[in-house]
C-alpha cells in the first residue's frame, strides 16, 4: 500500500525459431517490462549483438504513416471513436491491404486540392492587403509603372513632405502621418529619397494591378468568395470520408501501432545468430503466468529464469500498488517523480490529506457543489486522456470535501446555513457587527492552532518516512548516520514544541506550564524539551554539521501550514464581501421601495452577486488547489522524499479498438 508493487526479473532466452512466438505472447499479456540491450562489451554478453526488426516491419511502418496522416488531416483519435464495436484482426488485415491504398490516395487528392485552394485564397488576400493604401486613390493602378523615365514611390511619412523638383504627388492622410503617391524623373529620384528620409518614408510595394483598387479588391473578394465555396465542399467530402472510415482508420492505427512495436521489438533484444535472450521485469505476482504461457507457446522450448536482483534502488521499474480511490493523486507524484522501489510511496496519504487540506481552504457547501458539477460536466471532455481524467478525479473528491466541510462550518456561499457550525466557524463580521457574528470570529485562533497541529504531525511522519526510507535506501555506516539524522530533526522538533507548552499555554495544545519545577525555574517539561533539543542536534551533527543552519527553518515550515486557514477565511472574506454589497447595499435597499430604476439596481446587485462568487471560485481553486500541494511538495516530501524511480512501461497494449478472431 505504501510501497510500489513487487517486481521480479526474468531472463528469457530462446533459439530464433521462438522469437516471434515469444514477442507475441509477451505483447499479449502485456506485463513484462523490457530492459533494452545495450552493447556495452560485457562478458556476460559476450557474443551477443542488437537484434534487427523482423520481416514486413518496413511495409507495416508505411502503412501506419499513411494512416496517421489521413488521421492527423481530419482530426481524429482513438478517444473520439466507438469503443464498443470492435474489429476482427484477421478481417482488419483485409480491409489494409485492399482498402487503405484507395481511401489514402482519394483523401491525399482532396488534401492536394484543398491546399492548392488555400494558398490561392491566400495570395488574394495577401494582394488585397497591398491594394488597401491606394483604396481612395484617385487614379487606376497600372499608372503607377511602366514607364522609362519616370519612377514612382509609395510609402507613409510623419510630417509635412516638401520636394523642390517638378513631381506628381497623391496625399492620404492618416492619424499619424499620411501615406503618399509620388512620381518624379529618375535623374530627380536620389535627391527626392534624401529629403524624404527626413519625414521617416516606409516605403510600400506598388501592387502589380490594372483598374481602381476598389474596384480590383472587389474582384479579389469574389475570387475569394468562390475558393472557400470550393474549399467548404472539399471539406465536405472529406467529412463524408471521416464519416464512412473512421472506426477503420482508428482501429488500423491500433492494429498497426501494435505490429511495428512487434516487429521492432528485436532491437530491444540481444541476440547471436542462433539465439536471442532478453531481460524485464513483471510483478512478482505474475512470475507463474510468463513461465506457464512462454512454455505453452514455444511447445518447452523457451528457457525462462529468475534473475537475482542486484539493486533495488535504481534496477526495477516502479508501479503503484494504491487502491482505486488513490489512482487520481498518481498524477500529482509523477508531476514530482515517480517513487524509487525501495522508498515509501506517499501517494494513499496524498490522496486522503490533499482533499482534507482542500476542503479547509474551500469549505462552503455552494462552491463545493459547483466544483462537483463541474467535476461530472467535464468528464466526457477529457475522456482517453488519462492525465486529464486523474485531475478531473481530483477536483470531483475535492469538491466533496468542500461540501463536507461547508455543512461542518455552517457555510453555503458566505451565508450561515439553519444549524449552526459543527465544528469551529470560519464567518467573520461583515457589515453588521452582532454580538454573535464576535462568537464566530473568536473561532479563528482555534482553527490557525489545529492547522498548526496538521503541520506539526504531517512533519513528523516525514522524518519518520525519512528514518524508514534511510534503513531501506543506504547502506553500511551511512545508512545509520541517515536514520540518527531524521530522528534528530524529530527530536529538535519535539524539544521546542515541549519547552514552548512549559512555558506558555496554548489551547488545544498540552499546558505543561503547571509540572512541577525542578532548578532554576525550569520544570520537568522544560528539562525534557531541552534534553530532547540538544540530543536531536547532536544526531544531525553527526550526519552533517552545516545542516544545524537549517535548525530555525523548523519552526517556519510548522508555521506555514497556517496557510490552510489564512487562505480559507479569505475565501470566506471575499464571499461575505460580496453578499455585503450586493444584497445589502444594493438589492435589499431597493425591495423596500420598488421602482422602474430599482429594478435596473437589483439586476445590478444579482450582476454583482454572481461575478463575485464566480471570482471566488475560481480563487478557491487555485488557493485550494496550489496551496495543499505546495505544502506536500515543500514542507512534507523534502523531509523523505528522493523519488527519480523508473515508471513500469509493459511491452503491450490496451486493446480498445481490435480483438483477436
Amino acid at each position: 500500500m505504501f510501497q510500489p508493487k513487487p517486481m521480479s526479473k526474468l531472463l528469457i532466452v530462446a533459439s530464433k525459431q521462438q522469437l516471434e512466438p515469444v514477442i507475441t505472447e509477451l505483447y499479449r499479456l502485456n506485463i513484462f517490462h523490457i530492459d533494452d540491450y545495450v552493447e556495452k562489451g560485457d562478458e556476460q554478453w559476450d557474443g551477443f549483438k542488437i537484434g534487427m526488426p523482423m520481416k514486413g516491419a518496413d511495409t507495416i511502418s508505411s502503412s501506419l504513416v499513411k494512416i496517421r496522416s489521413i488521421a492527423s488531416a481530419f482530426g481524429i483519435g482513438s478517444n473520439q471513436t466507438d469503443t464498443v464495436a470492435k474489429a476482427r484482426i484477421q478481417e482488419l488485415k483485409r480491409s489494409i491491404e485492399q482498402d487503405l491504398p484507395t481511401i489514402a490516395e482519394e483523401v491525399e487528392k482532396l488534401l492536394s486540392q484543398r491546399t492548392k485552394l488555400e494558398i490561392s485564397a491566400k495570395e488574394y488576400e495577401q494582394r488585397i492587403e497591398a491594394l488597401k493604401p491606394f483604396i481612395d486613390a484617385p487614379f487606376p493602378m497600372e499608372l503607377l509603372r511602366g514607364y522609362d523615365s519616370v519612377s514612382c514611390l509609395a510609402g507613409t511619412v510623419k510630417g509635412q513632405v516638401t520636394i523642390t523638383v517638378p513631381h506628381e504627388i497623391w496625399v492620404n492622410p492618416l492619424k499619424t502621418g499620411a501615406f503618399i503617391t509620388l512620381a518624379v524623373k529618375n535623374t530627380d529620384l536620389p535627391a527626392v529619397e534624401r529629403s524624404l528620409l527626413d519625414v521617416q518614408l516606409q516605403k510600400a510595394a506598388i501592387p502589380e494591378e490594372t483598374g481602381y483598387a476598389p474596384a480590383v479588391i472587389a474582384e479579389h473578394e469574389k475570387k475569394i468568395a468562390a475558393i472557400n465555396a470550393e474549399i467548404e465542399t472539399l471539406t465536405a467530402k472529406m467529412g463524408v470520408i471521416k464519416e464512412k472510415h473512421q472506426h477503420f482508420l482508428m482501429s488500423s492505427e491500433e492494429l498497426l501501432t501494435s505490429d511495428i512495436e512487434q516487429a521492432e521489438a528485436p532491437l530491444r533484444f540481444a541476440t547471436t545468430d542462433l539465439a536471442f535472450a532478453v531481460v524485464g521485469w513483471v510483478p512478482g505476482d505474475q512470475v507463474t503466468k510468463v513461465y506457464e504461457n512462454l512454455d505453452r507457446v514455444c511447445a518447452g522450448k523457451v528457457y525462462v529464469t529468475e534473475l537475482e536482483i542486484e539493486d533495488y534502488n535504481d534496477g526495477p521499474p516502479v508501479e503503484y500498488n494504491n487502491p482505486d480511490f488513490a489512482h487520481p493523486s498518481e498524477l500529482f507524484m509523477d508531476i514530482y517523480s515517480r517513487p524509487k522501489y525501495t522508498e515509501v510511496d506517499p501517494t494513499l496519504l496524498m490522496s486522503i490529506v490533499y482533499p482534507i487540506m482542500f476542503g479547509l481552504i474551500l469549505g462552503d457547501v455552494g462552491y463545493g457543489a459547483i466544483l462537483l458539477i463541474m467535476s461530472l460536466g467535464l468528464r466526457s471532455m477529457v475522456k482517453g486522456n488519462e492525465a486529464g481524467t486523474q485531475l478531473i478525479n481530483v477536483l470531483r473528491n475535492c469538491s466533496v470535501s468542500s461540501i463536507i466541510f461547508g455543512v461542518i462550518f455552517s457555510e453555503f456561499l458566505g451565508f450561515s446555513l439553519p444549524w449552526a457550525p459543527l465544528w469551529f466557524s470560519r464567518h467573520i463580521p461583515i457589515g453588521v457587527a452582532t454580538e454573535g457574528a464576535v462568537h464566530h470570529a473568536s473561532a479563528i485562533p482555534q482553527l490557525l492552532v489545529v492547522s498548526i497541529w496538521i503541520g506539526i504531525l504531517h512533519i513528523s511522519l516525514g522524518r519518520i518516512w525519512g528514518a524508514l526510507n534511510a534503513s531501506r535506501m543506504e547502506h553500511g555506516h551511512h545508512k545509520s548516520l541517515k536514520m540518527y539524522a531524521n530522528i534528530g530533526w524529530i527530536l529538535v522538533m519535539w524539544g521546542i514544541i515541549i519547552m514552548i507548552w512549559s512555558k506558555f499555554p496554548i489551547m488545544l495544545m498540552p499546558d505543561l506550564t503547571t509540572m512541577p519545577e525542578l532548578a532554576g525555574g525550569l520544570n520537568i517539561a522544560t528539562i525534557a524539551g531541552a534534553i530532547m533539543l540538544i540530543l536531536g542536534l547532536a544526531f544531525i551533527a553527526r550526519e552533517n554539521v552545516l545542516d544545524l543552519m537549517e535548525v530555525p527553518t523548523i519552526i517556519s515550515h510548522v508555521l506555514s501550514y497556517t496557510r490552510l486557514i489564512a487562505v480559507g477565511l479569505s475565501s470566506v472574506a471575499i464571499a461575505l464581501v460580496t453578499n455585503f454589497i450586493a444584497i445589502g447595499l444594493i438589492i435589499n435597499p431597493q425591495l423596500e421601495n420598488l421602482t422602474p430604476l430599482g429594478i435596473v439596481l437589483i439586476i445590478v446587485g444579482v450582476v454583482v452577486f454572481l461575478f463575485g462568487h464566480t471570482l471566488n471560485t475560481a480563487l478557491g481553486i487555485l488557493g485550494g488547489g496550489l496551496h495543499p500541494l505546495r505544502l506536500h511538495y515543500v514542507e512534507f516530501f523534502t523531509k523523505f522524499y528522493r523519488g527519480g524511480g523508473k515508471k513500469y512501461n509493459p511491452f503491450g497494449m490496451i486493446r480498445k479498438l481490435t480483438e483477436q478472431n
